[in-house]
């Protein structure tokens, strides 16, 4: 090593802060090139006693070692966090290569990479509207996990299943979002995370053609979800118009109309920014917090006459000893009937996700803030069971009359006990109130109706919300991939936050079409079966990067594992059957349709997916496996060397040496490069031909040479030629006797029957 003069450069230590970066590395006259800059022409010898011959310092940065590299940056590194500052995320590609580019000083000064000039893109003037763990991801994915189910069916489902059943639906399905958490939060920390959401941790996972199929079907059943949200809101509102007898039209027109009504303003919401849309939706936070508290004050309130004529006598232990054990009605009194109704509201957990591009650190945020929405919705949904199942009966037939007297003759039931004779309308099936007859039980236990109703408003509201802003964000950047024709258009973005505009009308206009139809129980199975898809595939995404060993699989995320989300995979497929069997073969149908027509098309991208990884896998361990084959007449291939030079410039030889090898048997185009440069486009074109063939090419001083080394380097473990296929000469008619058995006698004979020896005898 060539020694170094040293270098008089003074650091500042208010900037270094007992590290190093490039800002203190690069004085201000290197900082607008690189080492590599042809200005002031540094030529780097290394040889021993030589001097430097250029006037260029930038290489002296690497602390008295002559390397041509600047040592690497102190805040690139992953898992690295220094006292009173932020984690850094780990770089793309595309800021390590932006390192190179030309650029001012200003641009270094900061410690980092400079995002104005990433991929080309100007950044937008002033900042753009970021969220935090709490605000962007978890207080958004407990609204949509939250909705009507929690208000109006899981009382029902409490009365149905008894409590012990009631839970173990509740951690069966929580068992599926946990898994489905756990593989979000490895894929979202395995490097940066754009906006996109769902799409895009399937497509850099899986690659272009699952991932293009469920961001599609994913957005549309977003769209389609904002409809059902929002006739949810808009029966809630028919429903107190009749009963104070006050419709507009006619309940279904009502439901039509106030829907749309409530879409538009919902749009305009979103229209006007994240940043509204956040408030709306902590505001929308703050009064379903409100209408919990109201029902857990309003089952310590001791029960009136009215109540309890309905059912309600508070805690009591009795009355959980009976809710404890099912007691199964209708046709949906089943364990898979209850399951199937109550496993949409658990859903929900990709809302935060969805918004990744909106997040300030969506491999912090995401992780930590799905899995805190699971938790305390979960909570939530166990602590509603246990107490409406401990004060409420599950008979009763709200007649204040119904007392029990002295003379009350065959009374039955745990009501008897309480003072009440239900046992007419217990018999007969005819309550209409109690825990399994009246939908409203939290209202009537609650210790002020309207908050529970204020309540029903917000979680459907939010969960429409939501989804409204989720299907725009997740589109356009499928639309930005442009994997599918013709949607392009709505890619778009406006503003500082990039918001897809053309996204949300596009939404607008699809909620709007399903709403007119006021009736989408039909629809509602199919869209949790997108749902499911996209749980499953996600779990596969983060099982198939495990099992590969990709090398760019790095998540700082520990916590999963490849197992659990193998099994979250099949059990997601396993629930999308038992949902709803014919809404899962057409969600499959749809997922391979939308498959087999990337795999048509072809994009050209490279994401470094886990299949390409897998691929890699598979071929070295096929090739290591055929050591162990021998040789045998009957398996037999010939494995042909041609020497074509470019194959495009001799088609007839190549194709007829395809006419016996026929895509089943190795053949390798060998290329011999006499002081020549290489070219480009080889294998391009051997595929277009429909020709399964490699290409390679040597560097010689003449054509015996180069076909040496062709005959020794060619091939792989068993996989080598066994036959040589030469071309004549162009003037072979004309050319002289002595230069034909030159050009034919290109290998010595030994080394020709080293090749001659292969096949078999």
């Amino acid at each position: 090593m060539a020694e170094l003069p040293g270098t008089d450069r003074t650091l500042d230590l208010s900037r270094s802060n007992g590290r190093f970066t490039i800002s203190t590395l690069i004085s201000t006259e290197d900082s607008g090139r690189g080492p590599y800059v042809q200005g002031d022409t540094a030529v780097y010898d290394t040889s021993q006693g030589n001097h430097l011959t250029h006037n260029n310092t930038f290489y002296l940065r690497t602390f008295g070692y002559n390397t041509v590299d600047v040592v690497p940056t102190y805040e690139n590194y992953a898992n690295t966090k220094i006292s009173g500052e932020c984690k850094k995320a780990r770089p793309t590609l595309a800021d390590l290569h932006s390192f190179l580019k030309v650029r001012s000083h200003d641009s270094f000064s900061q410690g980092g990479i400079d995002d104005a000039t990433i991929d080309g893109d100007k950044k937008p003037e002033g900042e753009p509207v970021r969220f935090g763990w709490v605000k962007g991801v978890m207080i958004r994915c407990m609204l949509n996990i939250w909705g009507v189910i929690l208000y109006l069916r899981l009382p029902w489902i409490t009365a149905q299943a008894g409590i012990a059943l009631t839970w173990v639906i509740i951690l069966m399905s929580v068992t599926v979002t946990t898994i489905t958490g756990l593989s979000i939060s490895a894929i979202s920390t395995n490097g940066k995370v754009k906006s996109g959401g769902t799409y895009f941790l399937i497509s850099r996972s899986l690659g272009p053609e699952l991932g293009g199929s469920i961001g599609l079907i994913f957005a549309f059943a977003n769209a389609v979800a904002v409809a059902m949200h929002t006739v949810g809101f808009a029966e809630t509102v028919r429903d107190l118009l009749l009963e104070y007898d006050s419709t507009i039209v006619d309940p279904t027109n009502d439901i039509r109309i106030v829907g749309i009504i409530t879409v538009t303003v919902l749009l305009g919401v979103s229209l006007a920014g994240m940043e509204w849309e956040a408030k709306a939706q902590v505001l929308f936070f703050i009064v379903i917090m409100i209408s919990f508290i109201n029902y857990l004050v309003g089952t310590v309130i001791p029960a009136s006459q009215e109540k309890q004529a309905k059912g309600f006598f508070s805690y009591r232990g009795d009355i959980f000893a009976q809710n404890f054990v099912p007691n199964w009605r209708g046709p949906d009194g089943s364990f898979f009937g209850l399951f199937s109704i109550f496993f949409p509201s658990a859903t929900g957990i990709l809302a935060g996700a969805n918004i990744s591009g909106d997040l300030k650190d969506p491999a912090v945020a995401i992780p930590k803030g799905t899995l805190m929405a699971i938790f305390w919705t979960t909570i939530s949904y166990l602590v509603l069971s246990a107490t409406i199942g401990s004060c409420v009966i599950r008979d009763a037939s709200g007649n204040v009359n119904d007392t029990l007297t002295v003379d009350s003759m065959g009374c039955e039931g745990i009501a008897c006990g309480l003072g009440w004779n239900f046992t007419e309308c217990a018999q007969s099936q005819s309550c209409r109130y109690g825990l399994i007859n009246h939908y409203q039980a939290m209202s009537m236990v609650s210790g002020f109706a309207p908050l529970i109703t204020a309540g029903i408003f917000g979680a459907t509201l939010s969960s429409a919300l939501a989804c409204l802003v989720s299907a725009p964000k997740v589109f356009q950047c499928l639309c930005k991939d442009q994997l599918y024709p013709a949607i392009g258009f709505f890619g778009k973005g406006y503003g500082k936050n990039n918001e897809p505009i053309r996204g949300y009308v596009l939404t607008y206009f699809i909620a709007v079409g399903f709403i007119l139809i006021a009736e989408l129980n039909a629809i509602a199975p199919i869209i949790s079966n997108f749902f499911l898809c996209s749980y499953a595939l996600i779990n596969f995404s983060c099982f198939h990067a495990s099992i590969t060993n990709s090398p760019g699989w790095r998540p700082s995320f520990r916590y999963y594992s490849k197992w659990a989300a193998l099994f979250g995979a099949v059990i997601s497929v396993v629930i999308m059957f038992l949902l709803t069997w014919w809404a899962a073969l057409i969600a499959i149908g749809i997922v391979v349709f939308l498959l087999g027509y990337v795999l048509y098309k072809k994009p050209v991208v490279n994401w470094g997916s886990s299949v390409q990884a897998g691929s890699y896998n598979m071929a070295l361990n096929y090739s290591v496996g055929l050591n162990e084959v021998d040789d045998h007449i009957k398996n037999y291939r010939p494995q042909c060397l041609v020497l074509t030079g470019p194959p495009n410039f001799r088609p007839a030889l190549v194709d007829f040496v395809g006419t016996f090898t026929k895509n089943v048997s190795l053949m390798i185009c060998g290329n011999v490069l006499v002081l020549r440069l290489a070219s480009k486009g080889h294998v391009k074109w051997l595929t277009k031909r429909k020709i399964k063939a490699f290409y390679t090419e040597v560097l010689a001083e003449d054509l015996r040479a180069g076909v040496q080394i062709l005959m020794q380097a060619s091939g792989l473990g068993r996989m080598k030629p066994n036959i040589l296929v030469l071309g004549f000469k162009k003037n072979w008619q004309s050319a002289h006797p002595q230069t034909v058995e030159e050009y034919v006698g290109i290998l010595h004979l030994s080394e020709l029957s080293k090749v001659l020896n292969l096949i078999p005898k």
